[in-house]
């Protein structure tokens, strides 16, 4: 298996400078996980990956040889977008996007069969594209992507319309191709899926990277200063400790709360208010940033506040 290496990157269109100077690798075996609020310059970057499009400058390789019809056979793209013929069988459609990819009809036909059983979706090979639901599309897009056995994989919020069991079943199959060797990029706006999945970040804004490196080394960066609270009874704790200066929301319910700690701040300080309040304190743990909040950070300070305003969490 091989890297995929983008090195000193840069595509303008019409006056507006989308990718600028942005270099990074993929390793073999690992997940890189590519983000940034919309318009950062993902979507461009991984259109020049895929050779839709290329470079003005700046070089993009794989396996050692520059991205072109030879890579684009070695490697599966899933879009953010449906690709999918809406009136062409399922089967059909399948094994016509194998062979696209170099296999021969047999064998498309094979690893067609194959995950369509992984899938739980055998008797979905006769019915039409537009005949399925939303994630029932995701998967068969999926498995058009997969099916040749890419090399490079390129993911762009693959889970879209899927049910929690129908992801977790994504998300093991994705770890599969990891750990077979198999180099992944993964886009999405989903930070819980990211710290999931992804040993590596780099993370773009205004076509730019702010924020590069492995997942812990990202997190260990800005410092264990986030409290997560989970408790029954009264919240007035909460107000309480905002008020004082102590620590800054972040999330909150009836039943949970995470702060982010001030500097100087003393957990046991937080801690006391919350004993007096509550009826019953079930966890009480000092953690490392969550992505969520290092993305916010980062883009904030490039964009503003206005920046990440939907691109995060459960509202992409």
């Amino acid at each position: 298996m091989h890297p995929l290496v983008v090195d000193g990157v840069r595509k303008q269109y019409e006056g507006t400078l989308a990718v600028d100077d942005v270099s990074f690798e993929a390793q073999p075996g690992r997940i890189l996980g590519l983000l940034g609020p919309n318009g950062a310059g993902k979507s461009s970057t991984i259109r020049m990956i895929t050779y839709i499009t290329t470079p003005d400058t700046g070089r993009i390789r794989f396996g050692g040889e520059d991205v072109g019809p030879g890579t684009q056979a070695r490697m599966g793209y899933l879009p953010e977008e449906r690709g999918l013929y809406p009136k062409m069988k399922v089967g059909e459609q399948l094994v016509l996007f194998g062979e696209l990819k170099g296999l021969s009809r047999p064998q498309a036909k094979e690893q067609a069969a194959s995950w369509l059983d992984r899938f739980d979706a055998r008797t979905w090979a006769d019915k039409a594209t537009n005949e399925l639901s939303k994630g029932m599309q995701q998967k068969i897009q999926f498995i058009a992507t997969i099916l040749h056995r890419p090399e490079l994989l390129i993911l762009d919020e693959p889970f879209g319309g899927l049910d929690p069991i129908n992801a977790d079943l994504l998300q093991s199959v994705i770890m599969e191709l990891k750990e077979s060797g198999c180099t992944i990029v993964f886009a999405s706006h989903r930070m819980e899926q990211v710290e999931q999945l992804c040993d590596d970040i780099c993370l773009v804004s205004k076509g730019q990277i702010v924020l590069q490196g492995t997942l812990n080394d990202v997190k260990k960066r800005f410092g264990r200063n986030t409290l997560e609270i989970d408790f029954q009874g009264s919240d007035a704790f909460i107000d309480g400790v905002h008020a004082s200066g102590l620590a800054r929301v972040s999330t909150r319910s009836r039943r949970h709360v995470q702060f982010q700690l001030s500097d100087g701040a003393d957990p046991r300080d937080i801690l006391n208010r919350t004993l007096t309040d509550v009826d019953e304190l079930i966890r009480f743990e000092l953690m490392e940033l969550p992505m969520r909040e290092i993305f916010v950070r980062a883009v904030t300070d490039t964009q503003g506040a206005e920046a990440i305003t939907d691109h995060v969490g459960g509202t992409a």
